[in-house]
């Protein structure tokens, strides 16, 4: 696989691409290109871009003139080209995150850098808040409300 550097200008975005990018998602795309340049190339057919749609809008927003592109097998037909564009794009939204894991990393990440470039937000803890005056200390003899949140049946009781 031999990647190379074309200009922007001679690409198509792919008008078969069932993915869409929002301004948000071409925003947060963008920011990484300008932080860490390009660190893997879009895959073109022809002239059509089959996968990095999205890093060739947010290429085109920051005034690129030259992208680097590797070419799909020459071997690859029209049914294999679409197989893999939506591979591509299907690949990433079924991974999951751990979620301590990604806390732990965005949380001292925000120490040296804005972490919303990265699409993420981290919950702002507002350590000036005052406490509740009319807060009831809790027993076990407290009758409760409860609602269960698949069905909505509500009850109310207490553990005695």
């Amino acid at each position: 696989m031999q990647s190379k550097l074309v200009r922007i200008e001679s690409l198509r975005s792919d008008p078969k691409n069932a993915r869409k990018h929002n301004e948000k998602n071409i925003s947060v795309i963008a920011e990484s290109l300008k932080r860490f340049g390009q660190r893997k190339p879009i895959v073109i057919s022809g002239d059509i871009v089959i996968a990095g749609n999205g890093t060739l809008q947010a290429a085109q927003y920051l005034g690129w003139k030259e992208i680097t592109v590797v070419e799909t097998p020459k071997d690859w037909d029209e049914e294999t080209i679409r197989a893999y564009a939506l591979a591509d794009n299907r690949s990433a939204e079924l991974a999951e995150w751990d979620l301590e894991r990604l806390s732990e990393q965005l949380f001292e990440l925000e120490e040296t850098l804005n972490v919303e470039d990265l699409g993420f937000n981290l919950p702002k803890l507002d350590t000036e808040e005052e406490p509740i005056e009319d807060f009831k200390s809790y027993d076990e003899t407290m009758a409760t409300s409860h609602a269960c949140p698949k069905c909505g049946y509500e009850w109310n009781g207490s553990s005695k």
